[in-house]
């Protein structure tokens, strides 16, 4: 009785998010929002939206169905995906959903373990996500596709590019990935690439991203994500004490890198450094026992953001990675458990390890979301 109770809630949860992404999708590909606007989304406008919902959630639960299976091949406790439904309205941008999730109920008993379990889900999520954003880059709509969108640009012709965008005060721009390089160079036909501004228009291009994004995302070699179990599999508790701490640590410098300068007035500096510093040793809270080495971390951080900053203004961050690592500090965790079964990988396993470094650099984004 109590597996059935739970499997309705799995599925209610996957129907809900199905709905949000669906409205998501719909906002995003026409530029409209549903309620509380004068120019809504129609019926029909709403269903396209499944041209977004359906391939994005479907990379998703093809990573979530590979945690699933490999854990049951293993025998371990585990539970169907629970999807999380996320839709602001016209309050703010969303994409319908923060994800999904797997527990597993027991704990894997070896390296081998950890690693299968942990690789399985993005392997599967990329695959996917390949055939989508290679379907997304050959089956590209006319340039003039854009005029259905936005008919205002239409009086400018195709050169249109020359003249909406330079009284727009906010203009926001997908980041890029190597993924995406490729197809654009390589394999799609360039007279039919839509406008940087205008890529989340286009649903298969836009859930292939975000794909691309959260795979990345999962493949982060720190804690308990799931690069976070292919890095313990791979090199042992020894080295995932090293290098995970230390990826925390590039990330929030890459991160919190336009926080401060000597460019900044001194009454930003008098209040905003010390709140900073906090924020910073909240971050780094896990990583030492003693509190002495971890303010000294968060000042040591600071002050090297800051002269970067202050002498390479030219560089910039991406500050949503400062909330990335808050989460792993606080809430998700720096280091790993560890198991009996200490046995090092296969040569094939090692393999798929290099494999699954190479899907991370395919799919990072420095920058995802640009606010220009």
């Amino acid at each position: 009785m109590l597996k059935q109770h739970r499997n309705i809630i799995h599925l209610l949860l996957f129907c809900i998010t199905l709905l949000t992404t669906t409205l998501a999708g719909a906002e995003w590909i026409t530029g409209k929002t549903y309620f509380f606007s004068e120019n809504t989304i129609s019926y029909q406008e709403f269903l396209g939206g499944l041209y977004f919902s359906l391939p994005f959630l479907g990379i998703l639960t093809a990573h979530e169905f590979g945690h699933y299976f490999t854990a049951k091949f293993y025998r371990l406790n585990v539970t169907l995906p629970y999807y999380i439904p996320m839709w602001f309205g016209s309050l703010m941008p969303s994409i319908g959903t923060m994800g999904a999730f797997i527990r597993i109920e027991s704990s894997p008993r070896s390296r081998k373990e950890f690693f299968d379990v942990g690789i399985a889900g993005p392997l599967a999520g990329f695959l996917v996500a390949l055939g989508v954003v290679y379907y997304g880059f050959t089956h590209l709509p006319p340039p003039e596709h854009i005029f259905t969108i936005h008919p205002e640009y239409a009086q400018f012709g195709l050169d249109y590019a020359q003249y909406v965008y330079q009284n727009q005060e906010i203009k926001i721009i997908m980041g890029d990935n190597l993924l995406f390089y490729l197809f654009r160079e390589f394999v799609a036909d360039k007279s039919l690439l839509p406008n940087e501004y205008e890529i989340m228009h286009y649903p298969f291009l836009l859930a292939g991203f975000l794909a691309c994004f959260f795979t990345a995302l999962n493949l982060f070699p720190v804690g308990q994500m799931d690069g976070g179990h292919i890095l313990y599999g791979l090199m042992g508790a020894k080295w995932h004490r090293i290098i995970s701490p230390l990826f925390l640590i590039l990330l929030t410098v890459i991160g919190g890198i336009d926080s401060f300068s000597i460019h900044d007035n001194l009454d930003t500096l008098l209040w905003g450094t010390p709140l900073y510093i906090f924020f910073l040793y909240l971050v780094f809270s896990r990583i030492f026992e003693n509190s002495l080495s971890v303010l000294l971390l968060a000042v040591a951080v600071f002050t090297f953001q800051f002269f970067v900053k202050s002498y390479f203004p030219e560089i910039t961050g991406f500050q949503g990675w400062l909330a990335m690592s808050f989460l792993i500090g606080r809430i998700l965790g720096v280091y790993h458990p560890t198991t009996y079964d200490q046995k090092p990988l296969n040569f094939p396993r090692k393999l798929l390890g290099f494999a699954a470094l190479i899907i991370f650099v395919l799919c990072f984004s420095p920058e995802p979301l640009i606010i220009r």
